[in-house]
């Protein structure tokens, strides 16, 4: 089969590798239909995620047809057509039982991380009947890619944990598909304002029509500056910080109402200064988390229902083996205009 290996910081190619098989009774192996690139996977690129190694197939979302599955699993059968997560859960150890999936003791984010991921015509998947999800009938399976991470990551790790509430102000730093997700998620909850901050005009025009009532261009260098301007001098009462820069954090710390929140969901590479000297008597709260996709079944019915349209994301097309020119687009999305791409398989 075909796949996109991380070969290396700044190395990366499509290879032939053999079809997945089953390792354990839980196990299923899916034909990969749809997938996509995350931000995530240009941070391993860079060689920000050592538990990353060379030589692994990247990915972590998209939809596809079961092709087999192993004599443990229950939930499915050859055939089936799923979503698939990108946190694995056996849904049994201490973290599970716990709704934290993202630290399952034999699962979690390992899915283009520690074991092989979804850029390929194949992928294994562990502990299935807890890691997939039926599509339904008649279901657009472009948007549900988008449930397999940034729509849950957004919601999770941005809206639930920066504790956005009916008319709460809120900023969110990063108008790339994450920061979007949190965006579309955070109307859930009718805050009275929602400031977008981002360098690209385009992605802030993007926020603007999903809802963002108003945006800030981070170029002008005095952003936090206008975002005070625009909440009366007092700052927001939650900060979604969704680069994974320092610049983008610190920009959060400059905004931050006394009593608010910091949610932090960018991967960071580097370190980060937390300016305690000026925030210890503030009243915040700074949280992080990885997303551990326990809202995915409710999002898939706001989804269903058209409460949400998550495929307004999808702006490229390209087929796996042109996946090479597809990481440079969504790599180059000052120029492109990318937000997310869809890899047809």
């Amino acid at each position: 089969m075909k796949a996109f290996v991380y070969q290396g910081p700044g190395r990366k190619a499509l290879e032939d590798r053999a079809i997945p098989a089953i390792a354990a009774p839980g196990d299923a192996v899916v034909r990969v239909v749809k997938t996509t690139i995350c931000g995530t996977d240009l941070h391993i690129l860079k060689g920000d995620v050592p538990t990353c190694a060379p030589g692994r197939i990247l990915g972590h979302e998209g939809v596809g047809v079961i092709d087999q599955v192993g004599a443990g699993v229950t939930a499915f059968h050859a055939g089936d057509r799923v979503l698939i997560s990108c946190i694995s859960a056996c849904g049994k150890c201490e973290y599970c039982r716990r709704g934290m999936y993202s630290h399952c003791t034999t699962g979690g984010w390992i899915l283009g991380n520690a074991i092989d991921g979804t850029q390929a015509e194949y992928v294994r998947i562990p502990h299935a009947d807890t890691s997939l999800y039926p599509i339904p009938a008649g279901a657009d399976e472009e948007a549900l890619v988008m449930l397999s991470d940034i729509l849950p990551t957004g919601f999770e790790c941005g809206v639930l944990n920066g504790k956005v509430a009916p008319g709460s102000t809120v900023a969110i730093v990063g108008a790339g598909p994450i920061g979007l997700a949190a965006l579309l998620t955070a109307q859930f909850y009718s805050p009275a304002a929602i400031v977008m901050v981002d360098f690209d005009d385009n992605r802030l025009a993007v926020a603007k029509r999903f809802g963002a009532t108003a945006t800030v261009n981070a170029g002008s260098g005095n952003a936090a500056d206008a975002v005070r301007k625009l909440t009366g001098g007092s700052g927001v009462d939650t900060a979604i910080e969704a680069v994974g820069v320092p610049g983008s954090f610190e920009t959060c710390e400059d905004i931050v109402a006394p009593g608010g929140t910091i949610a932090n969901v960018g991967v960071h590479g580097v370190k980060v200064d937390l300016h305690l000297e000026r925030l210890w008597s503030h009243n915040i709260t700074i949280t992080t988390r990885l997303v551990d996709t326990a809202t995915t079944p409710m999002l898939l019915k706001t989804v269903q229902s058209h409460k949400i349209d998550p495929k307004c994301m999808i702006t490229h097309h390209f087929t796996l083996d042109r996946i090479l020119d597809a990481y440079e687009t969504f790599a180059n999305a000052a120029s492109t205009h990318a937000l997310k791409v869809i890899i047809d398989v």
